[in-house]
């Protein structure tokens, strides 16, 4: 007779109203153009609903975060990372009464400006920019919100709240806050932004420390003995070990990460509520004038989330094989650049408008920056796959 598995004892989270320190849609900044409200949405399910149906979102499927697309179908692109940091985000908020729509919306949102071929691609974009003010992918996601998108009637982008354009300005040099209107004002002040943009950050962080650990035991650049001196994962992997003792390794590998990531999020929920109580803020604006960030790792496991990093960079990111892809994604995005800038006619029929009337306005600048968004709304086989076109027509002149 088969042992019945025994019943797993769910605790849910405290059943409460927003907290006073959250944002709400009545003490809202508001939107850059004046709308009529929903009678079925809040203002923050609105935007990330407009998220969810852009072109940028969708294109995060065949975008690279660590591993090209191309390279097998169960490691991580963005558009996963992304929905991996919107799950972790909406769990932390909802245990703090953080406004659970708004940090959604942020975390949709935060690496829709990411060019091809992750990080190299961004290096790569950011060295053809570097004399018409280089490339960010922060700045370039508020660019997409604000500007690129075209599916309204009555202004370009999609016209998000403050708060939620707010969230994904993640961060800022003074010279670019100055051009950044009212969400590059608090870089100017040094004001926090809200509780829920700084979840979304810190989302960020522990959703990749944890999924690159997975997928870099999966692509055999790190095995489990390497990982012995990484505390948050030794620690998780000798639980599993002992109560687990013949599970196989893949399994015990998901169940690893699967805790870790489980202790990572309970710290930030326990050290970020210690610090609420003791600051008791009673609107969002206290949070905003504070010194640093209140939503926050213990100091002990800040240390640790620091030697994971630390690791990642020159056992994954570092790696031999990451870094011959990333000479092809550089060499790709370079190619297409400096093609593009030299014979704009090789554009599309709309991009070429778009130059013709950025070169207008703004001169060589204004070339270089449409050819820039449109480099980076490229997938990463569609960019494989202009570069051929490119190098194949300049080879038949």
């Amino acid at each position: 007779m088969t042992k019945a598995p025994a019943q797993t004892v769910i605790t849910e989270p405290a059943n409460c109203g927003l907290a006073s320190y959250a944002c709400q849609e009545s003490n809202s900044r508001g939107r850059r153009y004046p709308e009529t409200g929903s009678r079925l949405r809040s203002a923050y399910q609105r935007d990330r609903d407009r998220i969810v149906h852009s072109a940028a979102f969708r294109r995060l499927e065949y975008k690279t975060q660590v591993f090209v697309n191309h390279a097998g179908d169960l490691f991580r692109t963005r558009l996963t990372h992304t929905l991996e940091v919107s799950q972790i985000a909406r769990t932390v908020a909802r245990s703090l009464c953080l406004n659970e729509d708004l940090v959604e919306a942020i975390s949709l949102a935060h690496d829709l400006g990411h060019p091809p071929f992750g990080h190299a691609g961004q290096e790569a974009l950011n060295h053809c920019m570097a004399e018409y003010g280089g490339f960010e992918h922060n700045l370039q996601s508020l660019r997409i919100v604000d500007l690129l998108e075209e599916r309204y009637a009555e202004f370009d982008g999609l016209n998000l709240c403050y708060e939620t354009r707010e969230g994904i300005l993640k961060h800022c040099s003074p010279k670019d806050a100055t051009m950044m209107g009212d969400v590059g004002r608090r870089f100017l002040v040094r004001e926090q932004p809200s509780l829920e943009a700084q979840l979304a950050n810190i989302a960020d962080e522990m959703a990749y420390v944890c999924h690159d650990i997975d997928d870099g035991l999966r692509a055999g650049l790190i095995d489990l003995p390497s990982l012995s001196d990484i505390v948050l994962f030794s620690q998780a992997y000798g639980e599993v070990k002992e109560k687990y003792p013949d599970l196989n390794d893949r399994r015990s590998t998901h169940e690893s990460v699967r805790r870790m990531l489980s202790a990572l999020i309970t710290d930030v929920v326990d050290a970020t509520r210690q610090c609420l109580t003791a600051l008791d803020p009673d609107h969002p604006d206290v949070v905003r004038s504070q010194d640093g960030p209140l939503v926050r790792y213990s100091s002990n496991v800040e240390i640790e989330v620091k030697k994971l990093k630390s690791f990642l960079l020159w056992k994954v990111y570092r790696h031999h094989r990451i870094k011959r892809m990333s000479v092809k994604a550089q060499t790709t995005i370079e190619t297409l650049f400096k093609g593009f800038i030299e014979q704009p006619d090789l554009l599309p029929p709309t991009e070429l408008e778009k130059v013709r009337s950025e070169e207008k306005n703004r001169g060589p600048a204004g070339r270089a920056r449409v050819i820039a968004d449109y480099i980076a709304g490229m997938t990463d086989r569609y960019a494989a796959l202009e570069k051929r076109r490119l190098v194949n027509s300049q080879a038949r002149v």
